[in-house]
């Protein structure tokens, strides 16, 4: 199993953002929408034992949403970012009104949240998840110790000063992929080719 949480700091949390400008007034949508699709999408099928969310932190309490992705359930879900982002926007369009959990379609679940307390709960699980950032120990010196893989990173926007401190002071693992600074979605399809060659599932 390979679970991804990825930190949103500036897409629109009611969806109120146009197909028509995913790298502008969507607040990176574009690039959210790579590391979703790359995180599951393989050649004609998908990554079926993984699971992302989507953790809309830019938004006060209650307006937070959080969107989780379910691999083994998971349909309608395109290469293309403009189908994928349209998938999370249906989602946040969706749950705008509500206090309570919905299924937006199938795979796909919207919830409130508070997003510092659930980056708490996040890191606290176990087996820890990996801290993908830059400038930390390459990824080829850590190996898996489960059949079970999880990893925190942030969108193109950098994480906040307090989701910087949680992650800081949980202790969790921190690795970089390269030395070079790359995209989300890079980052997500470097360590998915990881996994795959140590046989993750």
């Amino acid at each position: 199993m390979r679970r991804w949480l990825l930190l949103v700091h500036r897409v629109p949390v009611h969806g109120t953002f146009t197909l028509n400008d995913l790298a502008g007034g969507a607040g990176r949508m574009d690039e959210v929408a790579r590391a979703v699709s790359t995180a599951f999408t393989v050649s004609n099928d998908l990554r079926r034992t993984t699971e992302l969310v989507l953790l809309f932190t830019g938004a006060p309490v209650p307006a937070a949403r959080k969107i989780e992705f379910f691999g083994d359930r998971l349909r309608y879900l395109n290469p293309d970012e403009r189908s994928t982002a349209a998938l999370v926007k249906n989602a946040l369009v969706r749950s705008a009104t509500l206090d309570r959990p919905i299924e937006a379609s199938p795979g796909v679940r919207v919830s409130p949240t508070r997003p510092l307390d659930e980056l708490r709960q996040r890191v606290e699980q176990s087996p820890p998840p990996i801290w993908l950032t830059e400038g930390a120990p390459p990824l080829e010196e850590w190996r898996p110790t489960a059949a079970e893989a999880s990893f925190i990173l942030s969108d193109p926007f950098d994480p906040t000063s307090e989701e910087s401190q949680i992650l800081t002071a949980s202790g969790v693992d921190r690795r970089s992929v390269g030395p070079r600074s790359l995209r989300s979605s890079q980052v997500i399809d470097v360590v998915n080719n990881y996994l795959d060659r140590l046989g993750v599932p």
